[in-house]
């Protein structure tokens, strides 16, 4: 029976994790599993297609629902009368901002993941894992299921939930927010549910039941920020844990991925630019695994199963059509990663993140398509640089008036082709009620624009996204919002390499900047082989230690190596204490040589000059990031209000609004 060929739009760009790490180019070679599995995969071909014929599907695993919803169900009712229906005929994106402007502010509550399976949904309560009725889900009616304390973590929450095929137990992982380290728990569902087993530092893990009706768990263990061996357990009576896979390429990390339709189970060992997929029975999950396509540098790939059928997205080549049924030597269905991205933009619709009553300005572009769900603005902002149109999105109240006199916030990141961040922030809502404009720059290195976008400011391109970054700004001021007095940037992790180097080469442009676990001395770290992730950040920054263009080329944007005695906008840092990706060394080091050239410059400058304020605030704990961190957010915006000269007494009030002080 004839298939057309299809574009499965679902695939896992945004399934595999974003782990903020490029990792080292590797020879074209095998791992010692693949050598020694070759001869007995090509057999296994055939005996999975014997198994797509004969075998009924395993039902639809339970699948995690995003996180970062919001609640209103603590709230006082709302009485019927007073609800209005909205007009059949009201365009879609007035009905948007109609819900938005009757939704009560004060009352958003966030909430934990959860799943849903079977007639029952699985979610965090307070301080416990719970599941309840899908129809209940909204009352208090629920079944305790594990309480966390028992870890005895330091406010624990849950991030990840599997749900077994059959409901016999249910995993999930937890972790803290001082903390990447996470621990995995079983629960064994019965009228007494009971917590079977525990895993440390677990990443990934997915559930297949195997031939004797068993549920079998694989889950990916992380040692020192690296994810290289692959485990499997069973429970019960039949208890065992065993090794499954090593990647011994120190370079590469593993992450498991279940297909959409639960099918099978891929292991997905891959660095940013490399990657090999090898498929897991979910019917057979103790036969050896096969292989799709070996390791090939610079080619990327991600695999889909649907209808007997893989769905390959890759960054090479052209889409076709492959049945599970070909041999291992057919060519396998690829779908043009740059056309799979052009047509997931096309289809975008930006999250305004709650940003009710504010004019949203977006860039078109023949390959971004921002689209203006409120319906407030025409305009669009643009920063040309080097004949590229960089996008930006600004926001700012629509009842604005003389922009060039409100504060501006700029944020940046452009680096490992990860977009820029523009999620709900209380902090960023409320600093635009009280009139900032908020201006996100989604410069070269990111990934707004596709894999080119990415590749045009890395390496030896990654000045690139500094001169976007600065016409960026340049631009919005050209255009009238905010003046160089008035404006503000905001950089956190990579992103500190282009807030930094700009405040080296473009210091006029800003009055004060706040960085958060920033990346300032790239040259010293890519030197340093001995840190956990600098394997995996050579082919973002390159290897300064063997390729003397490398390191030249560092040398001219590092924010570290370019401190001058020069004037400053004023600086604020956060840091971590245990942050073992962005280590505390850098920062401090960083600090102290620029208070130092402050210092110099302030002599040479004479009296009457206002040195800037450099606080470098670190913060306990051994997270990369803690987002919702009170003490973090407050302390930022009081320094941004001080260093502007601006009242920031009603943003303090409208604060508590969305958070618990």
């Amino acid at each position: 029976m004839q298939q057309k060929t299809k574009l499965f739009l679902q695939v896992l760009k945004y399934s595999v994790p974003h782990l903020g790490k490029r990792m080292q180019k590797q020879p074209l070679n095998h791992c010692n599993f693949a050598d020694h599995y070759y001869n007995r995969i090509k057999l296994k071909k055939y005996h999975l297609t014997k198994y797509l014929q004969n075998k009924p599907k395993i039902s639809e695993l339970a699948r995690n629902i995003p996180s970062r919803s919001f609640s209103c169900k603590d709230r006082q009712p709302v009485e019927q009368e007073n609800k209005k229906p909205l007009p059949e005929n009201m365009d879609a994106f007035e009905k948007v901002r109609t819900r938005l402007e009757t939704q009560p502010q004060e009352e958003y509550e966030i909430i934990n993941v959860e799943v849903k399976h079977g007639g029952f949904v699985y979610y965090q309560e307070g301080c416990c894992l719970v599941r309840s009725k899908d129809e209940e889900a909204d009352s208090d009616n629920y079944e305790v299921l594990f309480n966390l304390e028992e870890l005895k973590l330091d406010q624990p929450f849950i991030d990840c939930i599997r749900v077994a095929p059959d409901e016999k137990y249910v995993a999930a992982k937890i972790r803290t927010e001082d903390s990447e380290a996470s621990t995995c728990v079983v629960i064994k569902l019965s009228d007494q549910p009971v917590m079977e087993a525990s895993f440390p530092n677990v990443s990934s893990f997915e559930w297949v039941k195997d031939e004797e009706d068993e549920d079998v768990l694989f889950y990916t263990f992380q040692r020192n920020l690296r994810c290289n061996d692959v485990y499997r357990a069973t429970f019960g009576d039949n208890k065992r844990n065993e090794r499954f896979y090593t990647e011994k390429d120190p370079s590469y990390f593993v992450f498991l991925y279940l297909t959409k339709d639960s099918r099978f189970l891929t292991m997905n060992i891959m660095n940013k630019m490399t990657s090999e997929v090898w498929l897991i029975d979910g019917l057979s999950p103790w036969d050896p695994p096969v292989l799709i396509q070996k390791r090939i540098h610079g080619v990327l790939y991600y695999v889909e199963h649907r209808d007997d059928e893989l769905y390959i997205l890759t960054n090479v080549g052209e889409p076709t059509e492959f049945k599970l049924m070909r041999t291992a030597a057919d060519t396998p269905a690829i779908m043009n990663w740059d056309l799979f991205f052009t047509m997931k933009r096309n289809t975008k619709v930006i999250d305004l993140d709650m940003f009710k009553d504010h004019c949203v300005l977006f860039l078109k572009h023949s390959n971004l398509l921002y689209v203006n769900v409120i319906g407030l603005a025409d305009d669009s902002v643009r920063s040309l640089k080097d004949g590229k149109l960089v996008p930006m999105t600004v926001f700012h109240k629509t009842d604005s008036e003389d922009l060039q006199k409100k504060p501006l916030l700029v944020h940046v990141y452009g680096a490992y082709g990860m977009d820029l961040k523009m999620n709900f922030r209380p902090e960023r809502r409320v600093l635009v009620d009280d009139g900032w404009i908020l201006a996100y720059c989604h410069v070269r290195g990111g990934g707004e624009l596709g894999l080119q976008w990415h590749a045009d400011g890395r390496l030896t391109k990654k000045l690139n996204g500094l001169a976007d970054l600065e016409a960026c700004i340049k631009t919005l001021h050209g255009q009238g919002f905010s003046q160089p007095s008035l404006t503000t940037l905001t950089a956190f992790s990579a992103g500190g390499v282009l807030a930094g180097a700009l405040c080296n080469s473009n210091p006029e442009l800003l009055r004060a900047v706040t960085l958060e676990a920033p990346f300032l001395d790239v040259l010293n770290t890519m030197m340093d082989t001995t840190l956990p992730l600098t394997l995996e950040e050579l082919e973002e920054w390159g290897n300064p230690s063997s390729d003397e263009k490398h390191k030249n080329y560092i040398k001219r944007y590092c924010p570290y190596q370019n401190i001058k005695p020069q004037h400053y906008p004023s600086i604020h840092i956060t840091a971590y204490e245990n942050d073992e990706r962005v280590p505390l060394k850098g920062i401090v080091s960083y600090t102290e040589k620029l208070k130092e050239a402050i210092m110099e410059h302030t002599k040479d400058t004479g009296e009457g000059y206002q040195a800037p304020n450099i606080i470098l605030d670190i913060q306990p704990g051994g997270n990369h990031v803690i987002e919702d961190s009170h003490k973090k957010i407050t302390a930022q915006i009081k320094f941004l209000y001080e260093e502007l000269g601006l009242d920031s007494t009603s943003v303090f009030e409208d604060l508590k609004k969305y958070m618990k002080f």
